[in-house]
């Protein structure tokens, strides 16, 4: 521009109108390109708040936590024509005229919008349960979420619950259609989702999960009105609700069960192999093959496997690896004797974390995080921890969730790993960060890219030795323990869903390699064989995160800044692997050039 100027001043405007023509042109066309690229990303966001009033409601759309998601089979097929619309849209908008923020978002949205396209085509909904439950499992997730702060939050969540029946309807109606077309899950999934439907129709002591929001109103709700909503609540559960959870046993107990086959893996149903291949590429983010997947896995199971042997001689153990596992999985010095002891610790290394972000992180987000036990009613098919996404909108902090049930199968070892994956600077901290990307369209701040979280999560676990956390060669070796889990995933999932293995050649993984306790292997394993390909997310996507930072450091040297990087990683939330990759690659060179 200052070489035009110039020009012009030596009055050689001819020339530079000329020259220029073509520019000006260029910037009308990228300016009309975003102009469309951003009209349809607020389309898009309004199809995304109808059709996840969930994750609409966390944002703070007060209307939507009114609804439930139309989880039925017309209403997946009623999301076709308005996606392909928008993917018509989309292919019109050439990339190639869009600045680097744009052409990212023209590659994410296409991403989503043909992943979920591709995903009604296959029809998973059919496998409408797992081996946590069925409908009433997302009804019990959401319940600890609700905070009711004012008469109208208390309506709302009436409305949830007047929901509830259509949504256990829906899946009932994709089950029997999992029946029909043969996409059954295995009996031990059955019987695990079987065993949670019978909890949910009798209710322990803390009483029924869909109530307790209405246990604690405040005092602006006047007592009668309190009692009112109370009262109201009761009715639907008492009513529609609990012949919705008794018609959802009754289907599992006497339709399902003596149709589902033993065999674990979809290989094995019809259209198995397809659904699986897709389900890996979806949860992967990427174009990996499952046998690919499952080579990765084996090579990752040598690899970590000699780093535990060396943890092992540090703790001083002079026997062999077996001998060593036994003594993990059943010497008392490793396990709490109290769930309050188990979650005080957990509480502990959770502070120990929270204390070394700085150090790693210059941005941090600003909700905060509790750490809650899972329910007593959940947590016999529940695994070992999670977290729950808060809302600084409608008031709930996140949860770092700790199953506090079987506690001579939660060995403290482990707890280190667990910690910093669930909490910070794990899922807390990505979700929370990817929450607030003020900046960001609505699609970036809620949108579910298993691979990226996931693979988060077990990169915080490594970043725990960076930070510290792992204090002796027990802890060391309990988070090698972990990232074995998540290889022998690897090795598992595509074992059972691709090469048709049985459930004691996947077991064999977990049992002979990690430490995990005996129970924790059984519930993953029934995980795995309910939830095809959603395992193989955590190693892939830790793999690609650890590539990209050892590139980093190697390419800037001592210009690197740990804080700087993770950041870039993570401020503008997730993203598929592709994409990371090629995002960060820009980062790398733009820290090149500012050095210079």
């Amino acid at each position: 521009m200052r070489h035009l100027l110039l020009l012009a001043g030596l009055g050689l405007s001819g020339l530079t109108a000329a020259a220029a023509l073509p520019a000006q042109a260029a910037v009308a066309q990228s300016q009309s390109s975003a102009a469309a690229l951003d009209a349809l990303l607020v389309e898009y966001e309004a199809y995304l708040r109808q059709n996840d009033p969930i994750g609409s409601g966390m944002d703070g759309d007060r209307a939507a936590l009114s609804r439930l998601p139309d989880a039925s089979r017309a209403g997946e097929l009623a999301r076709r024509a308005p996606l392909n619309a928008l993917k018509a849209r989309l292919d019109a908008i050439d990339p190639a005229a869009l600045d680097e923020a744009h052409r990212l978002n023209h590659a994410f949205v296409g991403y989503l919008i043909g992943r979920e396209l591709e995903r009604i085509e296959l029809d998973p909904s059919r496998l409408a349960f797992d081996s946590e439950g069925g409908p009433g499992q997302m009804l019990a997730y959401v319940a600890p979420a609700t905070r009711i702060a004012t008469a109208a939050d208390a309506e709302a969540w009436l409305k949830r619950l007047e929901a509830a029946p259509a949504y256990y309807d829906a899946g009932i109606a994709n089950t029997r259609r999992g029946l029909e077309t043969g996409l059954i899950q295995a009996r031990s999934v059955v019987d695990s989702a079987l065993a949670q439907a019978e909890r949910d129709l009798t209710p322990g002591e803390a009483g029924d999960v869909l109530l307790r929001p209405f246990n604690a109103l405040p005092a602006t709700i006047p007592a009668a009105q309190q009692e009112q909503f109370r009262a109201r609540a009761r009715a639907l559960v008492e009513g529609p609700i609990t012949a919705r959870r008794t018609a959802w046993r009754d289907l599992l107990r006497d339709e399902y069960a003596p149709k589902a086959p033993q065999a674990p893996g979809l290989i094995h149903r019809p259209g198995g192999r397809d659904l699986y291949a897709f389900l890996v590429r979806s949860n992967t983010t990427t174009d990996l093959t499952p046998d690919q997947v499952h080579q990765i896995g084996v090579e990752e199971v040598a690899r970590i496997r000699a780093r535990m042997e060396t943890e092992m001689r540090a703790a001083g153990w002079t026997g062999d690896f077996a001998g060593f596992l036994n003594f993990l999985r059943t010497d008392p010095q490793f396990y709490a004797q109290t769930r309050e002891e188990l979650l005080e610790k957990a509480s502990e290394i959770a502070k120990r974390s929270d204390d070394r972000l700085p150090s790693l992180f210059a941005t941090l987000p600003r909700l905060p995080y509790g750490v809650r036990p899972v329910p007593v009613e959940m947590e016999e098919t529940y695994t070992t921890g999670r977290y729950n996404a808060g809302s600084m909108k409608t008031g709930v902090a996140g949860g770092y969730i700790v199953n506090t049930g079987k506690l001579d199968q939660r060995p403290l070892y482990e707890l280190p790993a667990l910690t910093v994956h669930e909490a910070v600077p794990g899922h807390h901290l990505q979700i929370a960060l990817q929450q607030e990307a003020a900046d960001q369209p609505y699609y970036r701040r809620r949108a579910s890219v298993t691979a990226f979280s996931e693979g988060w999560g077990l990169y915080s676990e490594f970043l725990g030795e960076e930070m510290g956390i792992y204090r002796t060669p027990y802890e060391r070796f309990g988070r090698l323990s972990y990232e074995m889990w998540r290889a022998c995933r690897l090795v598992a999932d595509t074992g059972l869903h691709w090469l048709g293995w049985s459930e004691e050649q996947a077991r064999a993984c977990f049992r002979d390699n990690s430490a995990l306790s005996p129970h924790n292997i059984e519930t993953e394993l029934q995980r795995y064989i309910g939830d095809p390909g959603q395992a193989t997310a955590y190693k892939i996507g830790e793999i690609r995160l650890r590539e990209i930072r050892s590139r980093a450091e190697r390419e800037l040297g001592d210009r690197f800044d740990v804080r700087t990087f993770h950041d870039a990683l993570l401020v503008d939330g997730a993203l598929p692997l592709a994409l990371l990759d090629a995002r960060m690659e820009r980062w790398i060179a733009e820290q090149k050039t500012a050095s210079q």
